[in-house]
């Protein structure tokens, strides 16, 4: 590995997105690199890859200052946490840590319009964590990525078994872009961007879920249309399905946000980032047919 700006640290490395930007700075050839979760055991096959494997729990102040010690530039990917306010002090302690430990920029994955008027039932998190690295004196990027499109490997099967796409967003418009999307502007900001800048991160363009019902129905050679219905009766829906209650009103919430206005945004930041456009969702759909008609094969 090549030293250049780092040494480089990434949270929640055994999650998803933090996995998939530390496997990208690995093929970037850069270091030191250093990962950090709750759970370091899920990480041993990185360690035996030269990378440095530390344990961090946002939940617990008391890991964070040996986890960041020698960081220059460091990725904190947003808790998952639902639990209301604890996110967002899981997120002061990691801030406050990377502060005392000297660390010269923040990365942060944040959300499309974070805004307390935002349905997202955790969009205050990302608003007030935005705030907070404002107020720390480190220069950092917040990247407000948009609704995942990797979602719609969740819903969409349901749709195509039942051939009908129910949603409560109504003719609102996403700007769905994918993790591994995300993963690479998340890469490419921890190495290269050296100002404090908010960007948006999201798909090419913004679709309707009337559009995403069509491409369903293109992949499927069914008839698929798209069934609006209320918030209420998604959440009802979702919790009839086994959903826990909480979690049916995040998910609707969602939908919601949709409908009003707030994930309508695309831009060309992820491009220019990265050197590449961002996934489309149709075409997403159709690399991703096989899992989609997987419960009709």
């Amino acid at each position: 590995m090549t030293t250049q700006n780092g040494p480089y640290a990434i949270t929640g490395a055994a999650g998803n997105l933090g996995g998939l930007v530390l496997n990208k700075l690995i093929e970037a050839g850069v270091g030191p690199l250093i990962a950090t979760s709750r759970s370091p055991d899920k990480l041993a096959d990185v360690a035996a890859k030269g990378v440095e494997v530390r344990a961090a729990d946002f939940n617990d102040p008391a890991s964070l200052g040996s986890a960041f010690r020698g960081v220059k530039r460091l990725l904190i990917v947003s808790t998952d946490d639902l639990e209301p306010g604890k996110r967002l002090i899981a997120h002061a302690n990691a801030i406050n840590a990377a502060v005392n430990a000297g660390v010269a920029h923040i990365v942060y994955t944040s959300l499309t319009n974070p805004v307390d008027q935002s349905p997202i039932t955790f969009s205050t998190d990302h608003k007030d964590t935005e705030a907070m690295l404002a107020s720390s004196g480190v220069a950092h990027t917040i990247l407000r990525n948009n609704l995942y499109t990797d979602m719609l490997l969740m819903s969409a099967p349901q749709s195509i078994a039942m051939g009908k796409h129910f949603t409560a967003t109504g003719t609102g418009k996403t700007g769905f872009v994918t993790r591994e999307d995300c993963a690479s502007a998340a890469a490419a900001a921890l190495m290269n961007e050296a100002d404090t800048r908010t960007l948006e991160i999201t798909g090419p363009d913004t679709v309707t879920h009337d559009q995403i019902a069509k491409y369903l129905s293109e992949i499927t050679g069914q008839t698929i249309p798209h069934i609006a219905i209320s918030g209420d009766d998604l959440k009802g829906a979702m919790i009839g399905n086994g959903l826990p209650e909480f979690m049916a009103e995040v998910f609707a919430s969602f939908d919601i946000a949709v409908a009003e206005g707030y994930l309508n945004v695309a831009s060309g930041s992820l491009e220019e980032l990265t050197g590449q456009p961002g996934k489309s969702v149709r075409q997403f759909l159709k690399d991703n047919k096989a899992a989609l008609t997987a419960a009709q094969g």
